[in-house]
C-alpha cells in the first residue's frame, strides 16, 4: 500500500524507474548519485549487481524509485541467465526505463543487443550517456544519433555518474514525467532492501575491491546472524561462500591477513550506514557448485533457472 507523502503544493507523483544496460555502464554509481546515499554496491569488476536493487529518492513532490538491475550481457552459466532474467523482468514492471550507456564504449557488444530487445518493451523509454567527461562532444552527438535510429527514445540525457554533470536535469525531467499518485514508501527510506542483505552486500563489494584479480564470480556473502547489543552495538556474523578450497585460501589471505582487511573496510562502512559499533565476524566456507543452489538464488533475491 502507497504511503501519503507529507502536504506540499500540487499533486505528488511516484513511479518505478528501471536503469537497464551493459555491465559496467556506471548504473549503480548513478543511482548512489542521484539518491544522495549509497544503496548499491560499486566495483570495477562487472556482473558486481546480481539482483534489482531498488533506491528511493524525493525530488520537488515526485518520488522516484530507481531499479538497479543486473547488467545485461551474453549468459554462459545458470547465475548469468537469472541476472539477466532479473533485469529484463524489471524493465518491464517499470514506468519509465532509463537505458545507461557507457559513453566512451558507445554501442559496441552488448548495448547493439540490449538496444534490440528494448523494441519488445512499451514503456516510456530515455537514453543517458553516461562518462561524457571523457568523450569530445561531436563524438557525444553521434553516439546518441545512433541510438535514436535504433529507437525513438522520448528524450536524451548526457551525464557523468561520478562528478554529478547533468543529473540535475534528468532528476527534473523524471519528477515531471511519472504518473500522478501518493508516495509507495516512507519520506526517509532510501532503500527497500533489508539491512541484513545490504550488509552481506557492503562485504561482497569489499571482497572484489581486493581481490577483483585473484577470486572468480564464485563467491556469495550470507549475513547469518545480527545481534543488537545492550550496549547499543551490533554484532554481525557472515559467511563467504566460495566453491574450492584453493578460492577460501585465497579470501583468507597469508595469516589471514586479507580476511582481517576485508573486515576491517566492511566494519568501518556499516558504522558509518547504521550510525553505531559494528562487531563483525567473516567465516569462508567452501560449498562446491553454489552457483546450483537454488537457496542461494533465493537468498540473492533470484529466481532459479531451470
Amino acid at each position: 500500500m502507497a504511503n501519503d507523502a507529507p502536504e506540499t503544493a500540487g499533486a505528488t507523483r511516484s513511479g518505478f524507474v528501471a536503469l537497464i544496460g551493459p555491465t559496467n555502464a556506471g548504473k549503480s554509481t548513478l543511482v548512489n548519485r542521484l539518491v544522495g546515499a549509497k544503496v548499491s554496491i560499486v566495483s570495477h569488476k562487472v556482473q558486481t549487481t546480481r539482483a534489482i536493487v531498488r533506491g528511493i529518492a524525493i525530488h520537488d513532490n515526485a518520488q522516484i524509485v530507481f531499479m538497479d538491475t543486473p547488467g545485461i550481457f551474453k549468459p554462459r552459466r545458470r547465475l548469468d541467465r537469472a541476472m539477466v532474467t532479473s533485469a529484463w523482468g524489471g524493465a518491464k514492471d517499470a514506468d519509465l526505463i532509463m537505458l545507461l550507456i557507457d559513453s566512451e564504449r558507445g554501442l559496441r557488444g552488448d548495448a547493439e543487443a540490449i538496444l534490440e530487445g528494448l523494441k519488445d518493451v512499451h514503456q516510456p523509454k530515455i537514453l543517458v550517456l553516461n562518462k561524457i567527461d571523457r568523450v569530445k562532444r561531436e563524438d557525444l552527438l553521434a553516439l546518441a544519433a545512433a541510438a535514436n535510429q535504433n529507437i525513438a527514445f522520448d528524450q536524451t540525457f548526457m551525464i557523468s555518474a561520478e562528478n554529478g554533470s547533468g543529473c540535475d536535469d534528468l532528476m527534473n525531467y523524471l519528477a515531471k514525467t511519472l504518473p500522478e499518485g501518493p508516495w509507495y514508501y516512507p519520506e526517509d527510506q532510501i532503500s527497500d532492501l533489508p539491512m541484513r542483505q545490504l550488509a552481506a552486500e557492503i562485504t561482497r563489494e569489499k571482497l572484489f575491491l581486493r581481490l577483483h584479480q585473484e577470486l572468480p564470480y564464485s563467491s556469495h556473502v550470507e549475513t547469518e546472524k545480527w545481534e543488537e547489543r545492550k550496549d547499543g552495538s551490533v554484532r554481525i556474523e557472515q559467511v563467504i561462500y566460495v566453491e574450492r578450497d584453493s578460492q577460501k585460501k585465497i579470501a583468507l589471505g597469508k595469516g589471514g591477513e586479507t580476511i582481517k582487511a576485508i573486515s576491517s573496510a566492511s566494519r568501518r562502512e556499516l558504522c558509518e550506514i547504521l550510525e553505531q559499533p559494528v562487531h563483525l565476524f567473516l567465516f569462508v566456507k567452501v560449498r562446491e557448485n553454489w552457483g546450483d543452489d537454488p537457496e542461494r538464488f533465493r537468498e540473492m533475491g533470484l529466481d532459479f533457472p531451470r
